[in-house]
Parts: C-alpha cells; structure tokens; sequence
C-alpha cells in the first residue's frame, strides 16, 4: 500500500492506493468511500479485494486529512468535489465505487457534477432522510440526537444516535414519547469530556442528511447505480432510506448480507460478515 497527499485550494486529502496504477487486470481502480468513515474502515473490506487496485481516502476534516477553509461542516457537493479531485489525480479513468453510507450520499452527488468519474457505483445505505415518507419525523428524530449530544456529551448523543438507527418502521408518536436513552445500557460512557466536534451526533454533517439528489442528472450519466441495502437493515431508517432512494432511480434495492456495517470486522465493535459481503460487492460489480 502506497500513501499520498492531495493538497486542493481547501485541503489536504490523503488517500491510500492497494495495487499497481495502471491496473495489472485493465479494470478501474476500486474506490471504498464512506463518511464519516474515514479510509481505516475499509481494511477489511479491502483485504479481500487483494486482486484488485483499491484505493480509499480520508475525507476532509476527517483522520489524516485535514482542511484549510476554515470550515467545520460537510456537505456532499464539496465531498464530491474531493473524490473527484483524487480520481484525476489517480489518472487511471474512471472507477468502480463502493460507497457506504453518508459516503453513498457522497458518490451519488460525484456522479451527478462529475459524470465520468465512475463506471458502476454501489450506494450502500445512503441516508437521505428527507426522501422517506416520515421525513419531517425523522428530522426531528435527528435532532434529538444533536440535542442528547450537546446537553450531555459524547455517551448520551451516542445512545440517542443508537435508539434512533434501530428504531423499526416510520417514528411516530411512540418513538418521541420513549424515555431518555441510557448511555450505560448501550455500553457508552455516562460522563462528558465537554468536546462538541463530532461529525456523526453534531450538526455538522447535517447537509449530507438533508441531501436530494440530482435524479435527472444521475440518470443522464453513464454510470450504473446500484442501490444497495442489508438484508438486516430493511425496517431501520437506512434501510428505509435505501429503498426510497432505490425507487426515485427507478429501480429495486439490490439486498447485500448483514448490517448498515456488514463489511467490517470486529475492530469497530459489532462485526459485519466481511467475507460474504465482499463475495456479493463482486458478484454486483462484476455483473456490469
């Protein structure tokens, strides 16, 4: 593995590239995006790829990038702009992309301001939560989870952000009349070390929930989308999120094994089941 610095007008980007450039195979590059998963949650899932170049990156703000535009938020049109900056400087064409997450909400955004950037993007769990049915809910729902997080720190946000994403069906009335999460029942710590930077429980990445995409757009590019979901997240928010961002594009989820996580390992606490999750990516890139 190779790692490189990108220095753009409003960051330094590092990305980490498995594999030779050009490919030894003539296929792209494979890209692993996430967010705010940063370039150490795709180990596991690149290790299994060891046939192909795979390339990850920190996004901006996020474990070895860091920004200078003075900013804290994110938003997809700028997160976009950075992968799109670190595949022209791959200079290897186009790419294959995995995209988890808010770095699904990432990738779908590259392919509409950027459409020859990728060839077949797999949008795992994107949560696009104004796009659901209960949008106006599950917003609401998101911001209990900045508020727990402000009032009482890190654990707190942590539980609320756990009791929301494991939350089956629509939030109605009896999500919002649940009692306050308690950090302890989920393993979180009860005391407040007073930071408030988190991009996952604070307000900051609150633009890439809030993203609609460019459907017009994506469907004028030349890339295959592919909108994935885990079979054990279909009642939960992204799995809901999945589906409705499925059916704007026309199409039907694509059912990957496991969790929103399925492809870690352990390292991060709850283990997905890397192997067969790995086995259906290839299958679905390979079906191009």
């Amino acid at each position: 593995m190779e790692t490189y610095t990108l220095t753009t007008a409003g960051a330094d980007l590092v990305y980490d590239v498995r594999g030779p450039l050009p490919t030894a195979d003539g296929r792209p590059p494979l890209f692993l995006i996430g967010h705010p998963m940063d370039a150490s949650g795709f180990v596991a899932l690149a290790a299994r790829f060891p046939d192909r170049t795979v390339v990850t990156y920190d996004p901006r703000g996020l474990g070895r990038s860091t920004r200078g535009d003075g900013r804290v938020d994110y938003t997809p049109e700028v997160l976009a702009d950075d992968v799109h900056a670190v595949i022209t400087e791959l200079g290897a064409g186009p790419v294959e992309m995995f995209a988890s997450s808010g770095g699904a909400v990432t990738a779908l955004a590259l392919v509409a301001r950027h459409p020859g950037d990728v060839t077949t993007l797999v949008a795992h769990e994107p949560p696009l939560i104004t796009i659901t049915p209960d949008g106006p809910a599950a917003v609401r729902a998101r911001a209990g989870v900045r508020d727990a997080y402000e009032k009482r720190g890190w654990g707190a946000g942590m539980a609320a952000f756990v009791a929301m994403t494991s939350w089956e069906g629509e939030f109605t009335d009896a999500y919002f009349a649940q009692p306050v999460p308690d950090p302890a029942a989920f393993g979180m710590p009860a005391e407040d070390d007073g930071s408030r930077d988190d991009p996952l429980l604070s307000d900051r990445s609150w633009a890439v929930s809030d993203h609609r995409p460019d459907i017009d757009a994506i469907a004028a590019a030349p890339t295959r989308v592919v909108i994935a979901v885990g079979e054990e997240s279909r009642a939960v928010q992204t799995g809901r999120t999945s589906e409705a961002a499925a059916e704007l594009l026309g199409q039907r989820v694509t059912v990957f094994p496991s969790h929103h996580g399925g492809f870690l390992d352990g390292e991060f606490g709850y283990p997905g089941k890397p192997d067969e999750f790995a086995a259906r990516l290839r299958e679905v890139l390979d079906a191009s």
